[in-house]
């Protein structure tokens, strides 16, 4: 079947493209972009839109698996859907819900909103390999199974391996390094929500520095808004840009947002956070649970730490001007850290992206071109993804068509779950998923497997 996208701005970064001219796909890949008329079968008018390969969000937190069901839910699967997004990474910050490589094959029996891959996640292996102490370092022996899960998890398909470094403060550096090494062979991505934030997030990069130097990895800070979004973002991007000064690969990744979303039993919320973050208990709203939409006190907090750990909040510590550095910074893609319970969560996992251009990019922050290459072939690199964030001829023909004028972000606070507006097309493998903000198809999505 061949499509024609007709007549829109063609902007494609991995090329230098942006001009108005025609896009041909053909049976689900990219068959070239042309000035010329061609036949199709099925004609999209794009006059006055913006045409782009799909958006990427190398760093999400999958849905949860259903096990009645024997397959995943899709919230947040169509959340990034209906913003842009057409491939998406879950397994970040050292947590699969449920075991990757099951998590991949039911991905392609029943199929998916968006296209979705998984990093084998450091706290998932741990633990299920027997450290389940996030405290206490593991034996010589459960490491041994850790490595054994993390090749077989690999094997699968993974793209590389996540560490939640800050959440499992017993990791030991030979933890570290054992895991991160086995990316090496096929230059697989690691990506760590490193050790500590705020003040002691220089040390914290500086260690994934040093695990780039000894193993030869490429590094990944996962959403450095989060880390250094309190007052140390001017340093940290210097540090960042004197290590690859010194042939180390790193980059980093944020969301356009200046409020951070973790559990509350998380170790983001040990004993000194209020001083470390130089705020008080109201700063912490609980999303759901007994207190769901409750700003913290201090009785509050203590009895959703103790009765329900698993509860969601959003910490309102960041500083805007910080986020806004990193954003504007070259070596910093856009990843929506989208966390999702139900119809509740942070707005990020709806707005990340449209954000990014209504935000920055119509108000002058960051060149269009700019923006779009953060959001597409950039993170599509980082991944090993040849075949994504490009309209290369035989590229997959993930598309996002969308109006510049009207697109914008929707999502709040409140209403974290609302769709943008702005979106016209969202394209997977040439079929249409979402059409003029609507979901028409949620099973074009299939797994994203290493090598693939």
């Amino acid at each position: 079947m061949k499509l024609l996208i007709q007549g829109g701005r063609i902007i494609d970064g991995a090329q230098q493209i942006d001009r108005i001219a025609n896009l041909v796909v053909a049976d689900g890949r990219i068959a070239g972009i042309t000035d010329e008329d061609v036949e199709a079968d099925c004609t999209i008018d794009a006059k006055g839109l913006i045409v782009s390969p799909g958006f990427i969000d190398m760093h999400m937190h999958e849905d949860p698996f259903d096990e009645e069901q024997g397959r995943p839910k899709s919230d947040i699967a169509r959340s990034m859907a209906l913003m842009g997004v057409t491939t998406c990474m879950g397994g970040n910050c050292g947590e699969n819900v449920y075991a990757p490589d099951l998590y991949l094959d039911a991905l392609d029996r029943f199929g998916s909103c968006v296209n979705q891959g998984l990093f084998a996640g450091h706290t998932y292996v741990r633990c299920a390999s027997g450290g389940t102490d996030k405290y206490a370092p593991v034996d010589a022996d459960t490491l041994s199974r850790m490595q054994t899960l993390t090749t077989e998890l690999l094997d699968a398909g993974c793209m590389g391996v996540s560490f939640g470094v800050k959440y499992i403060p017993g990791t030991t550096w030979e933890e570290i390094v054992r895991l991160a090494s086995l990316c090496k062979a096929d230059d697989r991505l690691v990506a760590s929500h490193v050790r500590n934030d705020v003040g002691r997030v220089f040390d914290a990069v500086a260690e994934m520095a040093e695990l780039a130097r000894e193993t030869g990895v490429r590094v990944q800070i996962s959403h450095v808004g989060s880390m250094g979004g309190y007052g140390q973002m001017e340093r940290l991007l210097r540090d960042v840009d004197r290590y690859r000064s010194q042939g180390i690969d790193m980059a980093c990744d944020c969301y356009p947002y200046d409020a951070f979303s973790t559990t509350i039993g998380a170790t983001t919320y040990d004993e000194g956070f209020l001083d470390e973050y130089q705020a008080d208990y109201d700063s912490v709203q609980l999303v759901d649970g007994t207190y769901g939409g409750a700003r913290c006190t201090k009785e509050i907090f203590d009895w959703a730490r103790e009765h329900e750990p698993w509860a969601k909040t959003i910490g309102y510590f960041m500083k805007p001007e910080d986020i806004e550095l990193a954003l504007r910074h070259p070596h910093v893609l856009l990843a929506s850290d989208g966390l999702r319970s139900g119809a509740k969560g942070h707005p990020r996992a709806a707005g990340s992206f449209p954000r990014l251009i209504s935000a920055y990019v119509k108000t002058g922050k960051l060149p269009l071109a700019e923006a779009l290459s953060k959001m597409t072939h950039r993170p599509a690199e980082r991944l090993s993804l040849e075949k994504k964030g490009n309209f290369r001829i035989g590229s997959d023909a993930d598309i996002t068509i969308f109006d510049l004028d009207r697109i914008e972000d929707r999502a709040t606070y409140d209403e974290p779950s609302l769709a943008p507006a702005g979106i016209a097309y969202v394209l997977i493998a040439g079929s249409t998923a979402v059409q003029d903000g609507e979901l028409v198809d949620e099973t074009l999505g299939k797994s994203v497997r290493f090598g693939e």
